[in-house]
């Protein structure tokens, strides 16, 4: 953790505001107050790390650093200010995109620091990526992206696993924590921009609403 000081402190700053601005984002598509965006700001943009921080045992991050509360209500201000327009849902995703990248490796470098074990540390990179982004979703009555075949979850995944495994490989941390942020994002755009999925469960799935036994022929 030593090694990444200012730069993890910088990337959590940065992250944290990202995915804020993904919060005011959703909340500006349903049409919401100022006072709304800055809560779904601040939900969405420390929702993931203080899963990870309860989790692990360690002080919750923004408790008794307001300033990344800050950040989030600066994220939504601007979003009010300059967020109208047609490109809004295009922007979300590309902003949630490098949070999603940039929160992955934060969140593992967190739990490795605290001496949580790789593989856990690679869970704790997953969560702190994702939870804040399920959190929005569910607070704007929005599709989850949990539940899209598009690839989500498993960018965060491998951007956290990168940045661990290249650290237990010897390699110092703040190029360990670049080469995951950037495994991250590029499986991510590659799901952005021509659909990127897992293979799906094999096999007729049962019509919704359909009684069980009762599949059609």
């Amino acid at each position: 953790m030593d090694a990444l000081a200012a730069t993890l402190v910088w990337l959590d700053y940065g992250a944290v505001a990202v995915f804020g601005a993904t919060g005011a984002l959703a909340a500006a598509r349903q049409k919401h107050d100022i006072i709304t965006f800055g809560f779904f700001a601040a939900v969405t943009g420390v929702g993931g790390g203080t899963l990870r921080d309860l989790l692990i045992g360690a002080p919750v991050f923004w408790v008794d650093r307001p300033g990344y509360i800050l950040a989030c209500l600066a994220a939504a201000l601007a979003v009010w200010v300059f967020g109208a327009g047609q490109a809004r849902m295009r922007v979300l995703l590309w902003l949630d995109a490098l949070g999603m990248a940039a929160y992955c490796v934060v969140g593992a470098a967190k739990a490795g620091a605290l001496d949580v074990p790789p593989f856990s540390a690679v869970v704790m990179g997953t969560l702190t990526a994702c939870f804040g982004g399920v959190i929005r979703d569910v607070l704007a009555h929005e599709p989850s992206i949990l539940l899209k075949r598009e690839i989500y979850v498993t960018c965060a995944m491998v951007g956290a696993g990168v940045f661990v495994v290249l650290e237990l490989a010897g390699l110092p941390s703040v190029p360990a924590g670049i080469a995951g942020f950037l495994a991250a994002f590029v499986i991510r755009t590659g799901a952005i921009l021509w659909g990127w999925s897992l293979p799906g469960f094999p096999g007729r799935g049962r019509d919704r609403g359909r009684p069980e036994g009762d599949e059609p022929t």
